[in-house]
């Protein structure tokens, strides 16, 4: 993701005409107020930038910003099944006059590096082809700080996603809630989860020479 890179300076000292050079309190004043421009101004922007415009270094405020902007809740309302029984009193579950013991629904909310990923991932769906070695060159990225990720082409219009760490069960609901995970359209997704190391020779876990006990990209 190449973000072009922003020149926020601004020199009022332009502004001056030709013949106001030799006016001295003129010039004091604007240089008075271009160095406030320079401390300032500078770095509303920079701060900006770096908290609401990169999606790589934004802040929560910054991620919500993205959400609206590429269409993604970042908070679920779930409902809990309602064959699910809690303690109380009659056919309302009451307790002691005063209502409930347990709510309904609850939010499942995400930590903020697990939003900056769900929205990378909403991001490059837009705008990906859904290609093999395209997606397993973005998950790389996305999921560097999180462990290994690759997509595996099922060859009868599905796809497999390898996990080779546990994900954060509400992370894992959010990526299967909303199907962010990039696909080409009218394409299964399978989810695979496996923490163990397969078995094989060298780094690239091979058997005797004939490619490798476990598929790998």
């Amino acid at each position: 993701m190449q973000i072009q890179q922003f020149d926020y300076s601004v020199n009022l000292l332009q502004a001056i005409l030709w013949q106001y050079n030799t006016a001295e309190r003129l010039q004091s004043l604007l240089e008075s107020k271009n160095s406030w421009y320079e401390n300032n101004q500078n770095e509303f922007w920079q701060n900006w930038y770096d908290d609401v415009f990169n999606l790589q270094t934004a802040n929560d405020f910054g991620l919500t910003v993205w959400a609206i902007i590429l269409g993604l809740p970042l908070t679920i309302t779930s409902v809990d099944p309602p064959n699910k029984d809690y303690w109380g009193f009659g056919a309302f579950r009451f307790n002691f006059t005063r209502g409930n013991f347990a709510a309904s629904s609850s939010g499942i909310r995400l930590k903020t590096e697990q939003k900056r990923l769900v929205l990378k991932l909403r991001y490059f769906q837009l705008v990906t082809r859904g290609a093999i070695p395209e997606i397993n060159e973005f998950l790389a990225f996305a999921f560097k700080d999180f462990g290994k990720v690759y997509a595996l082409d099922g060859y009868d219009m599905t796809m497999n996603y390898v996990f080779t760490f546990a994900p954060p069960n509400s992370l894992l609901f959010v990526l299967r809630e909303f199907d962010v995970l990039p696909r080409p359209a009218g394409v299964g997704v399978n989810y695979i989860i496996t923490t163990l190391p397969a078995w094989g020779f060298g780094p690239y876990r091979k058997n005797f020479n004939r490619g490798n006990f476990i598929g790998a990209t």
